[in-house]
């Protein structure tokens, strides 16, 4: 409440002044502010909740199938399955994506969208012994669509075609091949001696510490050590071969010879060794899976795979992994990649680095 401050010599006599009432708004506290604070909080906690109530009433909660092309309505269907990144093997998406291949009687094709450097000898030859075990069991016809790269590994899963013609596409700007097989091995033990550490690591033998990075060795102990990790790495390399050959049988001795070294090819240079059939991008491939079906535009349906996002996911912008990740500059490091990456495996990768970067 305020009072009138008018002068008096500016009132007519024997008038009162008049009282007038002013109303003050309220001072802004933390008391408004915190319950903003809570309501925010609560709706976020409720949009999680739904999106995971969500997700556990879907008959599959780890494999989201969307329209592709072709016919919305049709039962039939041709489905795209993504591989993408270092391939490690186990529970990944991309097996993910197979064990739903396997519960769905509709599928009469399989696209294989291959964007992968390779990754373990273990997990390549899963991911191609399941795509085509189940190929041969279903009779369904499998076709290739490469992406950026699909060398060692990535080329490993391309095989499980069987050897049909006209069903490996590969894009303009593709890189492909790298059939072979690498041994990470580093040797930190002389930065180590810098610093006065020892390795003391006891073992049951000499060989048992063969790949650790931080061990000593003698001349003649690394010499007996490589020549047992090159016997691994030739009958590795037998089998990858073998699978090439079965996949594209029409390769000749002279051919194989070029890509036995390891190197990669341009999609143009594939095409001409023999690693590849055509040029084309997705939907040549998908086209070419409707044609091997027998069916047509009008009564197929070409779906796709994808990961599952969360409402919450939504709302804050981010795909929710069960792993941590961390991301820096554009680059994502995946950490159950480098856990991966730290045990001594044998790799189909087209890389000099181990692949500690994930997608």
């Amino acid at each position: 409440m305020a009072a009138d401050v008018t002068p008096s010599s500016l009132r007519p006599r024997g008038e009162e002044a008049p009282t007038r009432v002013i109303l003050e708004p309220p001072r802004r506290g933390w008391g408004g502010r915190l319950a903003w604070i809570i309501t925010a909080i609560a709706v976020m906690v409720a949009v999680a909740s739904a999106g995971a109530n969500a997700t556990y009433f879907q008959t599959d909660s780890k494999v989201v199938e969307t329209f592709h092309s072709r016919s919305s309505s049709a039962t039939p269907k041709v489905a795209i399955v993504t591989i993408s990144g270092a391939i490690l093997g186990g529970d990944g998406f991309a097996s993910r994506q197979i064990d739903r291949l396997e519960s769905d009687d509709t599928i009469r094709a399989i696209v294989l969208r291959i964007d992968s450097p390779g990754g373990t000898v273990s997990g390549s030859d899963e991911i191609h012994h399941r795509l085509t075990t189940l190929a041969a069991k279903r009779e369904l016809p499998i076709v290739v669509s490469m992406g950026g790269i699909a060398a060692s590994g990535g080329y490993y899963i391309a095989m499980a075609t069987g050897g049909e013609e006209d069903v490996i596409f590969a894009e303009p700007a593709t890189l492909t091949g790298s059939v072979g097989v690498l041994i990470p091995n580093y040797d930190f033990s002389q930065l180590l001696e810098r610093f006065d550490i020892s390795d003391t690591t006891v073992s049951s033998g000499p060989m048992k510490e063969m790949l650790s990075p931080t061990k000593s060795r003698g001349p003649e102990l690394e010499e007996q050590q490589r020549a047992v990790l090159q016997t691994l790495v030739d009958e590795m390399f037998e089998r990858f071969a073998s699978i090439v050959r079965t996949g594209r049988p029409k390769i000749t001795d002279e051919q194989f010879e070029e890509i036995g070294t390891g190197r990669i090819f341009t999609a143009q240079q594939a095409i001409d060794v023999g690693l590849v059939d055509k040029m084309g991008f997705l939907e040549d491939a998908v086209a070419r899976a409707v044609e091997l079906t027998g069916l047509t535009d009008e009564n197929v349906r070409v779906v796709r795979y994808a990961k599952p996002v969360g409402l919450l996911d939504e709302v804050l912008g981010t795909a929710g992994t069960a792993s941590a990740r961390i991301e820096a500059s554009g680059i994502t490091l995946s950490l159950d990649a480098l856990a991966e990456w730290t045990a001594p495996r044998c790799w189909y990768l087209c890389s000099w680095l181990p692949p500690v970067v994930g997608r």
